[in-house]
């Protein structure tokens, strides 16, 4: 076997870095800054009788500076806008969530601000995720600042709403891990049969989750579920899958469509940032959601 010179170990250490590097840019750097995939689902709904609905789907800002600032959040709403959706939900996680890193979170109104460019026919609609519930001041400045930007945040609610001749209901819980006990354990601010209470006929509901998990408890009655929270994993590697460290038991509610008994979840990738700066093999997405008839 004859021994490598020294030039081509030389060539052979300059590839492996050139790859080590060019790996390491894709997850920490050009993946998320520039890359902005549209994921679409089409979903047949029991009881959906009228024109196909869209939705876009917009979850796990995590605003802060350098990896969320209002500027991509600008280009992440003009982007939504150009989809024409009849309606824009958030499900949660404005707040940052790279909390090890102390990134600069800048003013809810600043993000704020870039939401209310957001254009449907049918308005936004957003839930409290955990990391919102989590920061020092609360969930309550992070309220504050999506109803002044006109979007309406559902506490354990649900509306009537309708689009294209089809009647149908809203409904949002909060989060699941809104107060940490130790030991992996949370108390939740979820109130599901309080939401669900509120729907007073047989008209398609519609469910907006933070945490997907939130599916396992969620009746038949509940055609369509829309969660995020997982990031997709935030990071998917051949082989060895997706480890989803701030979502251990997650499983197959991960990330994208799952059908079960004639009820549907469908948990998006989303946009931000968790534990780490870093996405590889999950660009952010915003999810684009038909809901159309049987």
């Amino acid at each position: 076997m004859r021994m490598p010179t020294r030039r081509r170990l030389a060539r052979g250490l300059a590839a492996v870095g050139v790859s080590l590097f060019a790996g390491a840019s894709k997850a920490f750097g050009i993946t998320p800054s520039y890359r902005l995939a549209v994921v679409p689902y089409r979903i047949p709904l029991a009881g959906w009788s009228g024109a196909p609905m869209r939705i876009a789907v917009l979850a796990d800002l995590h605003a802060c500076e350098p990896f969320m600032p209002p500027s991509r959040i600008a280009a992440i709403v003009a982007r939504t806008n150009a989809l024409h959706p009849d309606m824009v939900v958030l499900p949660g996680d404005f707040a940052p969530g790279l909390r090890r890193l102390r990134p600069e979170e800048g003013r809810p109104e600043d993000w704020a601000a870039e939401l209310a460019r957001l254009r449907a026919p049918l308005g936004a609609h957003a839930v409290l995720g955990n990391h919102d519930w989590w920061e020092a001041g609360g969930p309550a400045p992070i309220r504050a600042a999506l109803r002044w930007a006109g979007v309406r945040v559902h506490q354990n609610e649900a509306v009537p709403l309708a689009h294209g001749g089809q009647r149908f209901w809203l409904a949002g819980t909060d989060s699941a891990m809104a107060r940490p006990l130790g030991g992996g354990r949370y108390a939740g601010a979820d109130d599901l049969p309080r939401a669900l209470g509120q729907v007073t006929d047989a008209a398609p509901v519609i469910l907006l989750a933070h945490e997907p998990e939130q599916f396992r408890r969620v009746p038949a009655r509940v055609g369509l579920t829309i969660a995020g929270h997982t990031h997709g994993g935030q990071v998917r590697i051949p082989v060895f899958g997706s480890p989803v460290a701030h979502a251990p038991h997650a499983g197959r509610y991960a990330h994208g469509h799952v059908a079960d008994r004639g009820r549907h979840l469908v948990v998006s990738g989303g946009l931000g940032f968790s534990v780490l700066p870093v996405r590889f093999g999950v660009p952010p997405e915003i999810t684009l959601i038909e809901v159309a008839a049987l």
